[in-house]
């Protein structure tokens, strides 16, 4: 018998580490649910090196290996995925269904954790770089830069909290903005002139980023945008802090979402649709770690039990 023709009591789009949090848990509720991966199996971690701050691992865990084998656990407890990504969706209430591929699945609940993903600068070595040098998390990865010069993109107030976490391992860090003056806020701003740590190099963009695949990165090319004047920088590490566009496009008109796109939730995970829940970096705009993202999925999937049990089926 096709999905599609099975009832689904609970479908999952996702399969970051909410995504699969919430597998294990409603697959060991016997929800058996369906687990869509999307283009991205596994999530932004499978994209990472080592991950060291999540409990657990004393030694840390590579980032794919720990989806790997939280996938194995859902699967273990009877999680099924769909490896494919979600097109359409139809969230009225009474109505839950979702089209992947020419296959139309209907579920009565729906559990969102397609996550976010961060804003890049388009540069050709961007992705090919991440995880040797590259990083769009400074929580995760500022530790690896004990002692080491750091460049960091951006003029909001999260460049200017990430510079500021940075330093408490980098001997360096240098903010290139593309304008003379920062969009953060005042607050933010006096910590990162008082830091003597941060120096900031102003009207610049990042053109390139140099390095060895064995090395990692070097160095990155900088061009004043007044004077086009281009600059080699030499840095150990280059952290994007320009922000992220959370995975709910096709969400838009069937849910409630904020003006960044973020979806909306009430009573902790609650969507505006009966039986639809979110989980993780789609509806996360502040922690986006992956133990935060664990623990979103974990009540998503109790707080959909919940409504299952209150259909009487």
């Amino acid at each position: 018998m096709s999905e599609k023709n099975k009832y689904n009591q609970q479908i999952i789009i996702g399969s970051g580490v909410a995504g699969l949090t919430a597998a294990i848990y409603s697959a060991r509720a016997v929800l058996e649910p369906l687990v869509f991966e999307g283009d991205l199996p596994g999530g932004q971690l499978t994209q990472t090196t080592e991950v060291e701050n999540y409990p657990g691992f004393e030694e840390g865990i590579l980032g794919s290996q720990l989806m790997e084998v939280m996938k194995k656990q859902a699967t273990r407890f009877g999680a099924r995925f769909v490896s494919r990504k979600v097109e359409k969706v139809d969230l009225r209430e009474g109505s839950l269904s979702l089209t992947a591929g020419e296959e139309t699945y209907a579920a009565d609940s729906v559990i969102i954790a397609t996550g976010a993903a961060p804003r890049f600068l388009g540069l050709e070595n961007e992705k090919s770089f991440m995880g040797r040098g590259v990083s769009t998390c400074a929580t995760c990865d500022a530790f690896f830069y004990r002692g080491k010069k750091v460049v960091v993109v951006g003029g909001g107030d999260s460049a200017m909290e990430e510079s500021s976490f940075i330093t408490k391992f980098a001997s360096e860090v240098t903010i290139v903005h593309r304008r003379d003056q920062l969009r953060s806020s005042k607050i933010m701003q006096e910590r990162v002139f008082s830091n003597d740590k941060i120096k900031i190099i102003w009207d610049t963009i990042v053109t390139d980023i140099i390095g060895t695949e064995k090395e990692g990165v070097k160095a990155v090319m900088l061009e004043n945008v007044k004077t086009g004047e281009k600059t080699e920088y030499l840095t150990d590490g280059f952290f994007l802090a320009i922000g992220h566009i959370p995975n709910s496009q096709i969400f838009k008109g069937q849910i409630d979402l904020d003006e960044e796109g973020y979806i909306l939730v009430h009573d902790s995970i609650k969507t505006s649709v009966p039986g639809v829940f979110a989980a993780g970096d789609v509806v996360d705009r502040v922690y986006r770690q992956a133990v935060t993202a664990a623990g979103m999925g974990c009540m998503a999937s109790l707080d959909a039990e919940k409504y299952l049990a209150s259909l009487n089926r």
